[in-house]
């Protein structure tokens, strides 16, 4: 087992407030990742019937890490995986990944919402970006609602302009300011957006959950795994990612892997309904 590992005072940090932001974690990785994330999107297009970026609408390619070696590998670099088991346990789940071009504004919201398992993203910013060009904002503690708190943020953030008349951009925020080789890790719950950014920002995730146990939380598992029928992608992995894994690496697939259910069928399904898979 790699010995890197979040402190007390950031499990704590994480639990508390529902991020966590890692400084130059990767940067000694900067060239190579940011090469291969120009590779991908140059081979696969926008990832939407091969076109490339047009700076009009966000871009987004899906289990977008495994269609490359090198960033396939982050998920063994003992920084990532270390930093994923602090908050999930040594035996975490890869539920997949999104490589983004994003475009102008994100507003207000969250990736899902998990009331009992968790579920988190890492975050890798290719580009500078601070506060008024782009960078991630989050609201602290949105992730959690035993006070009601985050549902109320749920119903209301999206009137912010009658609610509390504010615009979504001046609602009060921590904004993430970050350089290539920084990481942000967040909780799916929690509530985040940018504001300001250009067209061309580039941006990938990687998509982890807790080991899930019990009938229930294979059932949610599945679930979300077959959300990605919207996608159109007949597994939740890539080929790649999984030729190349080994040993430590399959323990945090074989959920994934054994409980893609239908997502074949339904993502059939989805290609005669849709004119182009989704963008996020």
């Amino acid at each position: 087992m790699n010995n890197f590992r979040l402190t007390d005072a950031q499990i704590r940090f994480f639990e508390t407030f529902g991020y966590i932001g890692l400084p130059g974690l990767m940067a000694d990785r900067v060239a190579e990742i940011s090469g291969a994330f120009d590779e991908i999107f140059k081979t696969h297009g926008g990832g939407h019937g091969g076109r490339a970026h047009d700076a009009k609408q966000r871009s987004c390619i899906i289990r977008f890490i495994d269609h490359s070696d090198a960033l396939s590998s982050l998920l063994d670099d003992p920084r990532i995986e270390g930093l994923i088991a602090s908050l999930l346990g040594d035996d975490f789940n890869y539920v997949g990944s999104d490589g983004n071009y994003y475009v102008g504004d994100t507003n207000w919201h969250s990736d899902g919402w998990h009331a009992t398992t968790r579920y988190l993203k890492v975050a890798f910013y290719l580009d500078p970006l601070t506060r008024d060009t782009g960078a991630l904002r989050v609201i602290p503690g949105s992730h959690r609602d035993g006070d009601g708190y985050a549902r109320a943020l749920q119903e209301q953030i999206w009137k912010s302009d009658d609610t509390w008349g504010v615009e979504q951009r001046d609602i009060p925020a921590i904004a993430l300011e970050t350089k290539p080789g920084d990481i942000l890790v967040f909780n799916h719950n929690t509530k985040h957006a940018a504001f300001g950014g250009g067209t061309w920002r580039r941006m990938f995730t990687m998509n982890c959950c807790q080991r899930m146990n019990g009938a229930e939380q294979i059932a949610e598992l599945t679930s979300y795994i077959e959300s990605h029928d919207r996608f159109w992608v007949d597994s939740l992995y890539a080929d790649r990612m999984v030729a190349t894994a080994g040993p430590r690496r399959r323990v945090h697939l074989e959920q994934g892997l054994a409980n893609e259910g239908r997502l074949k069928e339904l993502s059939a399904k989805k290609r005669t309904a849709m004119a182009e898979p989704s963008r996020g």
